[in-house]
């Protein structure tokens, strides 16, 4: 009678191991011009035909090793589950003068200005090419490149920060995903931002199934500083 019992058990663990394996990524794309707050010299632009929504933002000027020292862009991400992210960037680096960024993203990230600090845990070598492409964000270490990924323990605001490194690196839209096994673009399912990704960025809204309120930009820019 037993082994009666154990064998529809099995089959049920196999059935609900099988919808934990199929479980769907998160995947949240992001309009760069969008981002919560702009500091310049980091602008929106429109003159690169092909952005998604057609604007971007960058550093303007022509390329130079470090010319950017200052100017960043603030994005809320929520995030609907705890775990490990990655982030892919829209970009354009015309070459070796133009393809860096500083990235943070709190709080998996300590809240540190690597503009200041200079620390290449937190630079971003961007992958180069004069017209858009997804590169995955990275650390540039001394030691060479290596994707980054981030360990949240809950779900809920966090905050990005897109600070300027070099003139003239461009980044159109930036997408999240807790893909972090893919090492390219296709791997990663990335996608533009759609109209719908658009309007929960413009109205702040909470990407969260069980409807919360979404937290003003006010109140999390408090909890992060």
């Amino acid at each position: 009678m037993r082994y009666g019992i154990i064998f529809p058990l099995l089959i049920l663990t196999a059935f609900l191991c099988g919808i934990v394996g199929l479980r769907a990524e998160v995947e949240i794309a992001l309009e760069a011009e969008l981002a919560q707050e702009i500091v310049e010299p980091m602008i929106i632009d429109d003159e690169e035909k092909d952005a998604s929504d057609g604007k971007y933002i960058w550093m303007a000027g022509a390329a130079a090793t470090g010319g950017g020292g200052a100017g960043h862009a603030d994005f809320i991400v929520n995030i609907p589950e705890p775990g490990k992210y990655a982030l892919w960037g829209h970009v354009i680096a015309w070459d070796g003068n133009s393809d860096s960024f500083w990235v943070t993203w709190q709080p998996a990230d300590p809240d540190e200005n690597a503009q200041a600090t200079q620390n290449t845990e937190f630079r971003w070598g961007v992958g180069q090419g004069a017209a858009w492409h997804w590169d995955r964000i990275n650390h540039w270490l001394d030691g060479g490149t290596f994707d980054r990924e981030w360990k949240f323990n809950k779900a809920g605001e966090t905050l990005l920060r897109i600070a300027v490194r070099e003139d003239a690196t461009m980044l159109d839209a930036i997408f999240v995903t807790t893909n972090v096994k893919a090492t390219a673009a296709d791997q990663a399912n990335v996608r533009l931002p759609t109209d719908k990704d658009r309007k929960i960025q413009i109205e702040g809204l909470a990407v969260d199934a069980k409807g919360k309120a979404a937290t003003t930009w006010g109140s999390l820019k408090r909890v992060y500083q």
